[in-house]
């Protein structure tokens, strides 16, 4: 027997639905702040002053540095800030224009790998592990910039008087071609 064209949606993609209605709002505030820059030569000579660095590294060749800055809320959504990414490497620097939305109920950090458009739903005082530090990070100088910079595996407690619960899933969602 051929198989149907149409597959019954299982729960899970039902459930992106409405988060992904909810998203759009920030997606929209993304691209409308623009695009990644690519930049070539010593990054740390054009570091702005208001950047606020959220870790430095030894790296292959020099230092590996990131940070956020041009922090700013969307007009449309108290929820919403815009920030620049500032991704440094020896020899390259990449700067992001992305989107957090502060809410507790449900808190993302929208960014680009320049390919696809990256959402992540986060768990503000939740588990922090290497692969959702960075996210963590950007969200906290974006959202709490009082925090900017502070192990987001110590701000449990704080996140829990901000009103976070600490119990929301994390995911992640690729919106492929989006991020050109």
């Amino acid at each position: 027997m051929p198989e149907p064209l149409l597959r019954p949606r299982s729960p899970a993609r039902r459930r992106r639905l409405p988060i992904a209605l909810a998203l759009l709002p920030a997606l929209l505030s993304l691209a409308a702040a623009g695009r990644t820059q690519i930049l070539k030569g010593d990054p740390s000579q054009a570091r702005p002053a208001e950047l606020v660095l959220l870790w430095e590294r030894p790296y292959w060749g020099g230092v590996q540095a990131l940070g956020v800055f041009d922090v700013a809320p969307v007009s449309s959504d108290p929820t919403l800030r815009r920030l620049k990414v500032w991704d440094e490497k020896p020899e390259q620097l990449l700067v992001r224009n992305e989107s957090v939305r502060c809410d507790p109920e449900q808190p993302l950090r929208v960014t680009s790998d320049g390919q696809d458009l990256i959402v992540r739903q986060l768990n503000p005082g939740g588990r922090i592990i290497p692969s959702n530090r960075d996210d963590h990070l950007i969200w906290w100088a974006g959202c709490h910039p009082e925090h900017a910079g502070e192990d987001p595996a110590g701000l449990a407690e704080t996140a829990r008087q901000l009103g976070y619960t600490g119990l929301v899933v994390e995911t992640l969602q690729r919106l492929p071609g989006a991020g050109r």
